[in-house]
């Protein structure tokens, strides 16, 4: 968001041993210790980080044959996430293709759970290496153990800061896995001809409608979707089509673990009714970006105080009007 104060002190690790160093040298000046990745989930505070912050830079890629239709991939948390889709499918594996363009780095994608297009990391991701900072170790949890939820983990909230991600272990497929396709990305399909169902013909079309719809992060300052989908009653939201039949929303095939009583409704859709959909706020400097109203973008905002003032008058205007308290998605940290 190009927000937000100075940290006192950055370090980039490009070495599994230089974890414990640098932790270590943090712990003797009685400092606190952030590890981050490329820095496109994260909205700085404005009183910045009297700390150490890592920044992820370790690298590497190593698979390994199950069987004959199974192969286990590891990549270093400072893997680009989108560079490891784009290798696996290069290897003629299945299972990540619909993550594609999704910006950050490996060892951040759980942190959040990353999920596009009906599918989420936690369905795939088998194992995470993390150096355990109350324990001052090197752990291994099976992904079992991560409390995976709709864009959330335990490292965002009952064990936020607690793990450095260092590596991150995928079950992956030799053979294309067959899934429901969101309405979107078969429309795209269907507009562009496109009848091959391959994982790299996947990918392609992923890119293409995320190119559309998002502005790059390098170019443009945002986070990319500021807010995510709300889940709620699925009594609530026929209440709710009763006033609106058009809000767009997903059954419980395209969530993790979603009940057969809950909803996924389209945030974008309550910003869009609410006239926020290419809105420029002058008061706050921020807005909102024209082919997707749930990015929000840094025009001319002076604060990060000016970001959560835009973000809050949002949030007022769908809790007014539907009833609904929208959650941020990037973590606003330290």
């Amino acid at each position: 968001m190009k927000l937000g104060g100075q940290a006192a002190y950055l370090s980039e690790v490009n070495e599994h041993q230089e974890v414990a160093e640098l932790v270590a040298w943090a712990i003797e000046r009685e400092l606190p210790v952030i590890m981050i990745g490329g820095g496109s989930n994260i909205v700085w505070r404005d009183e910045g980080f009297n700390g150490l912050i890592l920044v992820n830079k370790l690298t590497g890629i190593e698979t390994y044959d199950l069987d004959e239709n199974t192969t286990y991939a590891t990549a270093s948390g400072g893997e680009n996430w989108d560079g490891l889709v784009a290798k696996t499918i290069e290897m003629g594996l299945s299972g990540i293709e619909l993550l594609s363009a999704i910006p950050g780095t490996a060892g951040a994608a759980p942190v959040q759970n990353i999920g596009a297009y009906g599918c989420q990391l936690s369905e795939v991701l088998t194992t995470i290496e993390a150096y355990d900072l109350s324990t001052l170790q090197f752990v291994n949890l099976r992904g079992s153990e991560c409390d995976f939820g709709y864009r959330t983990s335990r490292f965002k909230t009952t064990d936020r800061n607690r793990f450095l991600i260092t590596k991150i272990t995928l079950q992956l497929s030799k053979t294309p896995l067959p899934k429901d396709t969101y309405h979107s990305l078969e429309m795209y399909m269907q507009e562009h001809n496109i009848t091959d169902r391959s994982p790299s013909s996947i990918r392609q079309a992923v890119i293409g409608i995320r190119s559309q719809k998002l502005p790059d992060p390098s170019v443009v300052a945002n986070c990319g979707s500021f807010f995510a989908n709300p889940i709620i009653d699925k009594d609530y939201y026929d209440q709710l089509l009763e006033t609106y039949p058009r809000l767009a929303s997903w059954p419980s095939k395209f969530m993790w673990e979603l009940p057969d009583d809950k909803v996924k409704i389209a945030a974008g859709a309550l910003l869009e009714h609410e006239g926020f959909k290419g809105y420029h706020d002058p008061e706050t400097g921020m807005a909102t970006w024209d082919n997707q109203a749930l990015v929000l973008v840094n025009e001319h905002a002076k604060s990060t105080a000016d970001l959560l003032k835009f973000k809050q008058k949002i949030v007022d205007a769908i809790s007014e009007k539907f009833g609904i308290t929208l959650e941020q998605e990037p973590e606003l940290l330290p």
